[in-house]
């Protein structure tokens, strides 16, 4: 992505993989500096900005280290494993005085960014539920990627891939299939329910939930995986001055039969409903009733008579072209050829060249990463979590 944008050029790739970084020099060429040690890459002088996107247990050092060599970062969602880390990223940016930007990409979306415009005019009237799902039922999307044939101990760094992890003997699955394995990633919540909550945020502005509750578990995937494959998650979110309160729900399915992926987040108001893709915005608009007097039977025959003037009052009023209220679907779609993962990066470089930071910085990205993270302590531990979003501390 990085070298496909004008003005930007990869001049390093680090992988502990030997295929990777031979796969590199083939795409880039064989002036591209390749190392297993990303300290190197920090050491370069010729490199203004690093692209994190290594399994999550190595997010928050190589971003609080490439900070420190004075390198902007854009580091992949979710920014931190373990929520204690937050508040550390969150230093080593202000200290460092760097651009840092989280790679979730529907901060970028024009479709969320529309969203945003039509809530905050009273598209749906008041926002009291969010509906927010992904599911999918490839074996890829199920994080079952691909094995190289010939790797072995020599042509891989284990123990650098393995870092703060536990030590296990080599074990290739677990390294090309990290995702499965909360001692390297994050599962479900880290990988799925971030994008989720970030496109939330962007529409509704919240700073995040209050408490939170999930359960899930492995559904289909018997592969020896300790990360679910099915998981709901369940977040009150406290009245701003944004929006007033709401519930939001997560889904996700890994063994969702029939899709290859399903993606939208619903937002249900007062007097309409929206949902929105990866493309589109849709509209349903619903106003609200008012009394209905026929509901009137159980009452004695006298007040029956004195409600049922006031509603036969109300059916002789005119009915205008102005008073009618819209209902049914209007859809907003984007261009064909936009991406909202290309434009994120655009975002980041621009922000790199113009000293002036994306607002996805490392405050954002806690603010979706620390009550995804906390779906898992929830459905691990079976109780219900606290998060406060001001403060970002969790119980």
């Amino acid at each position: 992505m990085a070298s496909s944008l004008p003005g930007v050029k990869l001049v390093a790739a680090c992988d502990i993989y030997d295929g990777r970084r031979q796969r590199a020099r083939e795409v880039y060429g064989d002036s591209l500096f390749t190392t297993r040690d990303y300290r190197e890459v920090l050491s370069r002088q010729d490199i203004d900005a690093v692209i994190v996107a290594t399994p999550d247990h190595w997010h928050a050092t190589i971003t609080k280290d490439a900070l420190a060599a004075g390198k902007d970062v854009y580091c992949e969602k979710p920014v931190v494993q373990q929520i204690r880390e937050g508040p550390e990223v969150i230093e080593a940016q202000n200290r460092s005085g760097r651009i840092l930007q989280i790679g979730s990409q529907y901060a970028s979306s024009v479709v969320f960014q529309r969203a945003a415009q039509m809530l905050k005019q009273g598209a749906i009237g008041e926002l009291n539920l969010v509906e927010a799902y992904l599911d999918r039922s490839t074996a890829i999307g199920a994080w079952q990627y691909s094995i190289p044939p010939a790797v072995t101990p020599e042509n891989v760094d284990w123990d650098r891939f393995l870092g703060r992890a536990p030590k296990l003997p080599f074990e290739p699955v677990r390294l090309f299939r990290w995702r499965n394995y909360k001692d390297y990633g994050t599962g479900v919540a880290g990988d799925l329910f971030v994008h989720l909550l970030t496109g939330l945020h962007v529409v509704t502005g919240s700073l995040g939930p209050e408490r939170i509750y999930a359960s899930g578990g492995t559904r289909f995937w018997k592969d020896g995986r300790d990360a679910p494959d099915v998981m709901l998650g369940t977040m009150d979110y406290p009245k701003s001055k944004a929006h007033g309160e709401f519930t939001l729900s997560l889904r996700v399915n890994l063994a969702a039969g029939g899709v290859r992926e399903s993606f939208g987040v619903r937002f249900v108001g007062s007097e309409g409903t929206m949902e929105v893709t990866m493309d589109e915005v849709k509209l349903s608009k619903s106003p609200r009733e008012v009394e209905w007097d026929y509901s009137i039977s159980g009452f004695p025959q006298a007040m029956q008579a004195k409600l049922g003037e006031k509603m036969q009052q109300r059916m002789q009023q005119p009915v205008t072209a102005e008073s009618l209220q819209p209902s049914g679907e209007t859809v907003f779609k984007a261009p064909r050829w936009f991406s909202a993962h290309r434009e994120h990066h655009r975002n980041f470089y621009q922000a790199v060249r113009s000293r002036t930071p994306f607002f996805e910085d490392a405050v954002f990205g806690f603010r979706t990463a620390g009550p995804s993270l906390l779906t898992n302590v929830s459905m691990w531990e079976n109780r219900v979590c606290q998060w406060n979003p001001q403060t970002l501390i969790a119980s």
